[in-house]
């Protein structure tokens, strides 16, 4: 999938980019596998805004993945491939040998007609779907489970994949697209390939407009408040925020302050951060 430039008969399509949609075989959505998707706001159940910067965007429906995978041993062939208002990365949609349908991510070099399966043991092919402990080692997956039986939960986002590099015993060493090396266990699911639509992450929205279309609200910083409002308010002119480092609204670093739990117990599965040198 290629990116789209225009002439810049206005000040911001100088600097928009689009997908030019190459992937997309199919145009309108299944209607049976999808559901509303309701807006909140970034408020809770009490009308209170927990998430800032949430609001508006378009109307959109929810299309039901199947990230379980649980029709083993029944080939499907893939009917188009399709974009989702929802995720990064396009969704292919499959039908089953019984005539069922379903969603799932599109691998890169996935197309119409191809055939994809889940089974314990299958071809190294885009989209086909086993345990790790069937993947041969140094295979690049995508859609892995955490706990077994649970539903992909890693990997998923367009252009990404992680590389099988170890299996030892009940545990396998994943090395994610973060850097990070991790241990899953043998029995959980993946699904073979990389996640289409590399080009995702360099298009450029050119404009505001664009990024409210997505529902996402404007970010002010806290330089320009007054005191009451932000750490970082008040003083004349342009002046700096007058702490060791810069702060959220409720005072916090906002930047190297960990939020993860010395304690954790999912500590043991990672054999190495993606921080280290």
């Amino acid at each position: 999938m290629g990116i789209k430039s225009f002439k810049p008969v206005t000040p911001s399509l100088r600097n928009t980019t689009t997908l030019t949609n190459d992937e997309i075989t199919k145009n309108t959505p299944e209607k049976s596998l999808l559901t509303t998707l309701k807006k909140n706001a970034g408020r809770n159940n009490t009308g209170k805004i927990t998430v800032r910067h949430h609001g508006g965007g378009n109307r959109r429906k929810y299309r039901v993945i199947d990230f379980k995978r649980n029709k083993v041993d029944m080939e499907a062939t893939v009917i188009g491939i399709e974009y989702d208002p929802n995720r990064t990365a396009n969704i292919a949609l499959i039908e089953y040998e019984d005539g069922e349908r379903a969603y799932i991510i599109a691998p890169l070099g996935l197309t119409d007609g191809d055939k994809v399966i889940s089974a314990q043991k299958a071809d190294i092919k885009p989209g086909n779907c086993m345990p790790i402990d069937a993947i041969p080692v140094g295979t690049m997956i995508y859609n892995i489970e955490l706990n077994k039986g649970k539903g992909a939960q890693l990997v998923r986002s367009a252009g990404m994949s992680a590389q099988l590099m170890a299996k030892e015993g009940k545990y396998a060493h994943v090395r994610m697209p973060s850097g990070e090396m991790r241990l899953i266990s043998v029995d959980c699911r993946a699904c073979i390939g990389q996640v289409g639509n590399v080009e995702a992450e360099i298009v450029k929205l050119g404009k505001a407009g664009r990024t409210r279309h997505m529902g996402i609200r404007p970010t002010v910083r806290g330089s320009v408040m007054n005191p009451v409002d932000h750490p970082h308010g008040g003083g004349e002119g342009r002046a700096p925020v007058g702490h060791t480092g810069p702060r959220t609204p409720w005072g916090k670093p906002a930047h190297g302050y960990k939020t993860r739990k010395t304690n954790n117990r999912t500590d043991k599965y990672i054999v190495k951060r993606r921080n280290n040198k």
